[in-house]
């Protein structure tokens, strides 16, 4: 008789910027989606700026994702540009509930700084995990985060 692991449910999302984007609750979308998750209720939202927020190394922003921000398997991370190409390399090695890439790129662009981050840039993997619940029902959190995100306008 095989067991059926029950999931976990999805309690927050961690946003995960772009380098170079200082203030992160003043730049972008950012401070928008957060107060848009943070209506759903039980659910928490983080938003922090990022240490070495220019080159974003990787060998320093994972590991502030883990011991800072507490990624893990009930956390959704929603990446941005170089936010998002940490949230592949992050999920590469830890469980998530899912990410959700924004502007997700591969590439240095030929840029000196971008290659300076020491290849967070050049994710070679890309881990997304699903969602969905049962026979394709979406769960609560999805259903709050299409309508409070996706639906409401800016």
């Amino acid at each position: 008789m095989s067991q059926v692991r029950q999931k976990l449910p999805a309690t927050k999302a961690v946003i995960v910027p772009g380098n170079g984007s200082g203030d992160i609750e003043q730049s972008n979308w950012y401070r928008w989606v957060r107060e848009r998750l943070e209506e759903i209720p039980g659910f928490q939202c983080i938003l922090r700026n990022m240490p070495d927020p220019i080159t974003a190394r990787e060998r320093i922003w994972l590991p502030f994702m883990e011991s800072e921000l507490h990624c893990d398997e009930q956390t959704i991370i929603i990446g941005h540009s170089s936010g998002a190409a940490a949230a592949m390399r992050f999920a590469e090695t830890h469980k998530v509930y899912a990410i959700i890439l924004v502007s997700a790129y591969v590439s240095d662009l030929g840029d000196e700084n971008e290659r300076e981050s020491g290849g967070l840039h050049l994710c070679s993997a890309v881990l997304l995990r699903t969602a969905s619940c049962g026979q394709g029902s979406q769960s609560s959190w999805q259903h709050h985060l299409w309508s409070h995100v996706f639906t409401t306008r800016v």
